[in-house]
């Protein structure tokens, strides 16, 4: 059984019919006995409309806040494939960073991924084979408890302390979010041959 990681982009989760659409990408391989984690951004548009409120509220704003308020979009895609999975008859969780956690640096709007605490999501695979559905671009730090962004979901399964996993993919049709997946391939060949 092979373990995958599966990355999608905000145009190939741009509304729910997209969303729909991925979740079957990812119930095909359940369906064919993989264990798979799947890392979403937010919808297309949303992040730039969440940016685009933190501004009009106040032109200096607090850079805590500002994560808060920009990683929510994240939030929602990762529930809505959540419950789409579920209904196609998918076991599934979606996770937020400070869940699994995603341990981070302290820069708010663009903090580095220090470690990835993946046991827990290892732990559901075997014993309920669920697939987690994890909101990109955010971790937590950990001194303060605070959720932090990170400037691409790409970034996400970078660090992870559990087994890596078995193949990587990527989807998605913005140039800018692609900008970290070589690294995230990189870092997957040298733990997977």
């Amino acid at each position: 059984m092979a373990r995958l990681v599966m990355k999608f982009g905000g145009t190939s989760v741009a509304d729910i019919e997209h969303i729909r659409n991925v979740a079957r990408h990812v119930k095909r391989e359940v369906d064919a006995g993989h264990e798979v984690a799947v890392v979403v951004s937010a919808m297309a548009g949303a992040t730039d409309r969440l940016v685009g409120w933190c501004r009009e509220a106040a032109p200096l704003h607090d850079a805590r806040e500002y994560d808060a308020v920009v990683s929510s979009g994240e939030q929602v895609t990762a529930g809505l494939l959540a419950i789409v999975l579920e209904g196609m008859g998918v076991n599934a969780r979606s996770w937020q960073g400070w869940q699994l956690p995603i341990l981070t640096s302290n820069a708010h709007a663009a903090a580095r991924v220090l470690d990835v605490n993946g046991a827990e999501l290892v732990k559901r695979f075997k014993e309920r084979h669920e697939v987690a559905v994890l909101a990109g671009f955010q971790g937590m730090h950990k001194e303060t408890g605070r959720i932090t962004t990170l400037g691409g979901a790409d970034r996400t399964p970078r660090r992870s302390r559990s087994r890596p996993p078995s193949r990587l993919s990527a989807a998605t049709s913005t140039p800018t979010s692609m900008a970290s997946t070589p690294a995230i391939l990189a870092w997957f060949r040298t733990r997977n041959g």
